[in-house]
């Protein structure tokens, strides 16, 4: 329980937005935003150019959830997308909302083994893909020897009929449906599971992050709020430029659709592609990750551009320097970049930047509906302005937990982040460390432990290490320590070809490999990090 003199250090951000309160579901909160603006261009497919209303998004979608239904999906079965970017990416994601099978979100890019490890986790009685995945795909689902699983390919492959458990995506929404009538499967809101956000831990194997539909309904009216407070054009226009699988893009996407945004939706990062994007459409609102700003604020070709639209840049998922916030500022002129703090764990930002003389450095205050506290990660104990010590919240923005697991949240409801941050006498945060040691690759969480256990699958390495390089473009690059086994060679492309052979593509050791005698440990055997840090100090980052 907290003291007296604990609450004077709890921060609270004032009530939660009421607007979406009556809405029963998630489901609800998008089916009446489609409805409000039926002719509006909601979503944007470029490469094909291919635009589609509010109007069109709903009837796809409820065709999505009477397909779904017809296969027997409901709020007691689950739902995965394993995909790359597309328009049937944002339908899956609507329909399974609808009928309130909790959907979870998938990196294409797995390799077999973490792919096995992500459908076990998520347990689909339905999962839709891309092409791209679908061999990937029904190889991890055969060898888990699952039964009744049913495959939705969004678009054609040639082998698609071999597989007795794909249906085209075309044939599950082949049906009409009355969508002007169509209500969503009530849920419990407050308890149900909308998604499950996978978000790797320091075990390195990724957990399955549950959010609530009353998160992601606040996350939506704490977006509405907003658009109040910055007097933003009615319609925006939003690039969608990160996968959907990941929090920041998913969640993302449900933010804008149900805020009125035209929503560009790009298939997959490309340089040519995203500068376009943002000059054609006249692009006024991005999500983004530092290496994305940095990209701004560096790239030769940026200049070629009219990126004169964009008002309103967020930034998050690692810190962004002064420098390059500045630099993007200068080049392009954009009137509010702003730097929020979140995990997958959070829904979204729950500290934010309000996007006005912001602080350089700071991420923002305590957004509506939510607590924060600083506490001295030994003792526990709350602290006040200026002290550094490990991030706590609680409020409507917090999962509900972990798949299978143990609620990371104590006693009192606060769930400890393992981040070092503080807050100054204006009540602005300031994140300066980590107690975890995942590495923040590109926005993407790297696990040094599930490296270190590949390393040693080697019979050439007899011990090792991996730590993050700082880097300016992807925030931290992984880095292995390797020791060799006595008698052996092995050379810095052999290990970096290793390890790529087994993990996806943010998890390689795009930092390189330093060869030592030994591995910095303490007595009990726990790797010195803080040392091997230490000992690369002013060396600049391969990438």
């Amino acid at each position: 329980m907290h003291t007296k003199e604990d609450d004077r250090y709890v921060l609270y951000g004032g009530p939660d937005p009421t607007d979406l309160d009556h809405f029963g579901s998630l489901g609800e909160v998008i089916v009446e935003e489609l409805k409000l603006r039926p002719t509006n261009v909601g979503l944007i497919e470029p490469v094909s150019s291919v635009e589609l209303t509010y109007g069109q998004i709903l009837n796809q979608s409820v065709r999505v959830a009477s397909g779904l239904s017809k296969l027997g999906v409901g709020p007691s079965d689950n739902v995965a997308i394993v995909s790359q970017n597309s328009l049937e990416y944002c339908m899956a994601m609507f329909g399974s909302i609808f009928v309130g099978a909790p959907l979870a979100l998938i990196n294409p890019a797995y390799v077999e083994g973490e792919l096995k490890h992500a459908i076990s986790l998520a347990n689909p009685k339905v999962v839709f893909i891309s092409p791209d995945v679908l061999e990937k795909l029904m190889k991890a689902v055969r060898g888990l020897q699952l039964t009744g699983v049913r495959v939705i390919l969004m678009g054609d492959h040639p082998a698609a009929k071999s597989y007795r458990e794909v249906t085209p995506y075309a044939t599950l929404i082949s049906e009409t449906v009355d969508s002007s009538r169509y209500k969503p499967v009530p849920v419990d809101k407050t308890s149900h599971v909308a998604l499950i956000v996978l978000s790797s831990g320091t075990t390195g194997l990724p957990k399955g992050v549950e959010l609530t539909h009353q998160s992601l309904i606040s996350t939506i009216a704490q977006s509405k709020e907003a658009a109040k407070v910055l007097e933003l054009p009615d319609q925006l226009v939003a690039l969608a430029a990160t996968p959907l699988f990941h929090v920041v893009a998913g969640v993302g996407m449900l933010n804008m659709v149900t805020n009125n945004c035209r929503c560009v939706v790009m298939p997959r990062f490309d340089p040519h592609m995203f500068l376009s994007c943002i000059e054609r459409y006249k692009v006024n609102l991005m999500t983004v990750v530092p290496p994305l700003m940095v990209f701004l604020a560096k790239h030769p070709m940026v200049d070629d551009y009219d990126l004169s639209s964009l008002l309103n840049l967020i930034c998050g998922a690692a810190p962004l320097s002064k420098d390059i916030e500045e630099k993007v500022r200068e080049r392009i002129g954009v009137p509010f970049i702003r730097q929020g703090y979140g995990m997958s764990e959070t829904t979204l930002g729950v500290l934010m930047q309000d996007g006005y003389d912001n602080k350089i450095g700071s991420v923002g205050r305590v957004r509506l509906g939510q607590w924060v506290k600083v506490i001295d990660p030994e003792t526990g104990r709350a602290l006040g302005p200026n002290q550094r010590g490990e991030l706590c919240f609680k409020g409507s923005l917090i999962m509900k937990g972990y798949v299978g697991l143990d609620k990371p949240i104590d006693e009192d409801g606060w769930l400890h982040t393992g981040d070092i941050g503080y807050y100054d006498d204006d009540k602005e945060f300031f994140i300066v460390d980590r107690i975890k040691e995942l590495i923040k690759y590109k926005g993407f969480q790297v696990p040094p432990a599930e490296l270190e256990a590949i390393l040693l699958e080697n019979p050439k390495i007899s011990d090792a290490a991996v730590i993050g390089v700082p880097d300016e473009r992807a925030g931290e690059l992984p880095l292995a320590f390797v020791v060799r086994e006595y008698g052996e060679q092995i050379t810095e492309r052999e290990v970096i070809d290793f390890v790529a052979s087994r993990v996806s593509e943010q998890k390689q050791l795009h930092g390189g490999v330093r060869f030592v005698d030994e591995i910095p440990k303490t007595a009990s055997g726990k790797i010195l990090r803080r040392e091997l840090r230490e000992s690369i100090k002013g060396v600049k980052a391969k990438l």
